[in-house]
């Protein structure tokens, strides 16, 4: 079997026997900290629907809220109705809280804001739906559930402290495009499923424009590390440059302490 064959082999997964894993693990967690239920941003996307089908099986459907946080002029109003469809579909509680007069109200605040500063604006959005996320689920004593793929936690393709943030994240151990495979097994609407993948930080904003790489592709380079393979190998398998290869491995370096509680000094 050459490389390409061992990666997209080792990227297949066994849907029903990780939803029970998942749903095991969610299930557990509410349990082990005595909370109600569970809270969740419902984007729209792929991923935070997969996640909503997934509580659902954990809990019954009354214990689970669903969040759309749109921005004016942003958010695309059909990712707000996908979001809502999935509510209805599975039967949770939902809300619909637009972020922008909170998420203005901080600029205004700041009296040294730089409008240059592109990343840091935009970085303000995910953490303004993170506090709304666990405004509500202190309100009714639940655990906040992320959204984060393993693709995006291993790129740091996430916020610190803003959709980074939460009290579990049950997709992390699964590749975007083992996600797409578990979300074509729940059920999760089709036009949600196909759906470009996309975080909401700014109209027409994309994560593979972002990443530079077609989630397939940084997910077989991932694999390919796992795997053990050299950077030569892994680049000519998912057909990318060297360089990506070299890139994708700093990015996850570089961004490491994403991932870590923060750091106390011993003395």
């Amino acid at each position: 079997m050459d490389a390409a064959a061992r990666i997209k082999q080792a990227l297949k997964i066994n849907p029903p026997a990780v939803k029970r894993k998942l749903t095991t693990f969610i299930k557990q967690r509410v349990e082990e900290a005595g909370a109600e239920g569970l809270v969740l941003g419902l984007s729209g996307g792929m991923d935070s629907s997969t996640i909503a089908f997934l509580c659902v099986e954990a809990l019954d459907a009354g214990r689970v809220l669903g969040v759309s946080m749109p921005e004016a002029g942003v958010t695309d109003p059909r990712d707000v109705a996908d979001a809502r469809e999935v509510a209805n579909k599975l039967g949770i509680h939902f809300r619909v809280v637009d972020i922008t007069p909170a998420v203005e109200g901080v600029r205004k605040n700041l009296t040294d804001f730089k409008i240059g500063a592109f990343l840091p604006a935009a970085n303000i959005k995910p953490r303004v739906r993170m506090t709304i996320l666990y405004y509500y689920a202190n309100l009714l004593n639940r655990l906040v559930v992320g959204s984060s793929n393993r693709s995006e936690l291993r790129a740091g393709y996430f916020t610190k402290y803003g959709d980074g943030a939460a009290d579990i994240a049950p997709l992390g151990c699964l590749y975007k495009t083992q996600v797409r495979q578990l979300a074509e097994h729940l059920g999760v609407p089709e036009q949600v499923i196909r759906k470009v993948p996309s975080a909401g930080l700014w109209r027409g904003q994309t994560d593979e424009a972002e990443l530079g790489l077609p989630y397939e592709k940084l997910d077989m380079v991932y694999v390919g590390l796992d795997l053990g393979l050299e950077p030569n190998v892994i680049a000519e398998a998912a057909s990318v440059r060297r360089e990506d290869v070299s890139r994708f491995t700093e990015r996850e370096r570089r961004s490491a302490h994403k991932l870590r509680a923060p750091e106390i000094p011993a003395l």
